[in-house]
């Protein structure tokens, strides 16, 4: 992928609003009590193309699916292979233990869709058509809409890893390249579709303090390693330019104080094959990270989607603000190495509701004037 326009480009994370509707439908076929699937196809079908409309019309060059047909990110896979059962210990939440009363504030805003089995036997493809179904609904609700590109997300094998618990796999890397090996099908099909693939990879940040706190920072950097070389793998055979990762640090409001910094694991990030590479850079544990790109260099075809609009506030962000965040990356890499972006998704965990749904849209109108201010500035 790459920054053809005059102007800086916009896109977001992946996750955005999904009507109450369409999550009661949902929470209905995961407790097993839908007994008219066609409904549900029909409002993910509608809802679709609605989110799509929106997005056009706020002005968003890079567009989606909204991910309306997923309850979550990446716990959905659970219903599309074979191999998972039970129950995995979740990844313990930062501050859970250290402030109680954050945690039961945030328990407020947990999603109803809790649960995540465990991998207990091989891991392959049972439900294919629920992806056929995912690329059809998105080419349908784009045809003859107006954007620069458009994406479709899907975990990385480490990210599935970080949810989905190994207890089948001799050891983590068999686990990982076993996910690769079956997620390879997804992936092709999203590109050979006409579509950017976005890989999410939280694991890659969040999972320092979530899964691997008791690790020294370089026994972590190889576990980053490791992941990388199997999202690597995954992708081998996919053009660069038509893929994107995402990486963040979770997208709760917790206090963040223990993420690992940027800095610290960077030049792994930058080993991934995806052209682009988008991360958090308007929240306040974040945003002063934008200094390391005076300092790192971007290999040749790589563009940045840093975060310039924080995706866990009800605060809309001011135009000049966005602008100016957009700027300082700009000064540093070149105005031709980035694209605006959101620090995350909006609606990661169906039914989880951290920032309005009307402000949603509010915050992406801001972050299309503010690049547009900013394109003003910059060209």
């Amino acid at each position: 992928m790459e920054q053809r326009a005059r102007r800086i480009l916009t896109t977001h994370t992946g996750s955005l609003p999904r009507p109450k509707e369409l999550i009661a439908l949902m929470m209905d076929e995961q407790a097993g009590r839908l007994r008219d699937r066609s409904a549900l196809d029909d409002l993910v079908r509608s809802s679709v193309a609605e989110v799509v409309k929106k997005q056009a019309a706020t002005g968003l060059d890079i567009i989606n699916d909204g991910e309306q047909g997923r309850v979550d990110y990446t716990v959905y896979i659970k219903d599309r292979l074979t191999g998972f059962e039970g129950e995995s210990l979740p990844p313990t939440a930062v501050g859970s233990e250290e402030f109680p009363e954050l945690a039961a504030l945030l328990s407020q805003f947990a999603s109803p869709f809790q649960i995540r089995p465990a991998c207990t036997g091989p891991v392959t493809w049972k439900d294919w058509p629920a992806v056929e179904a995912d690329l059809e609904n998105l080419k349908a609700a784009t045809k003859g809409v107006q954007a620069e590109e458009v994406f479709m997300t899907s975990p990385s094998p480490g990210q599935i890893a970080r949810f989905l618990r190994n207890r089948y796999y001799p050891n983590d890397k068999a686990y990982l390249y076993a996910l690769a090996d079956v997620m390879k099908r997804q992936y092709h099909a999203i590109v050979n579709a006409g579509f950017l693939l976005q890989l999410d990879c939280p694991d890659l940040a969040i999972s320092r303090t979530t899964l691997f706190a008791h690790l020294t920072l370089e026994e972590f950097r190889k576990v980053v390693e490791m992941h990388v070389e199997a999202l690597n793998y995954a992708v081998a055979d996919i053009p660069a330019d038509r893929l994107r990762m995402h990486v963040c640090w979770g997208s709760t409001t917790g206090p963040h104080h223990r993420d690992v910094p940027l800095r610290d694991i960077v030049d792994i990030l930058l080993k991934a094959r995806p052209s682009g590479l988008a991360f958090p850079g308007a929240n306040p544990r974040h945003e002063h990270e934008w200094k390391i790109w005076k300092e790192v260099k971007l290999p040749e075809g790589k563009v940045i989607i840093p975060g310039v609009i924080d995706s866990t506030s009800n605060f809309v962000e001011h135009p000049e603000l966005v602008a100016d965040r957009i700027v300082r990356y700009a000064d540093g890499l070149g105005r031709t190495n980035m694209i605006a972006g959101v620090d995350c998704g909006f609606g990661t965990f169906a039914g989880r509701v951290q920032v309005d749904s009307k402000i949603v849209w509010l915050k992406l109108q801001s972050l299309v004037e503010g690049a547009r201010m900013a394109s003003e500035a910059l060209w």
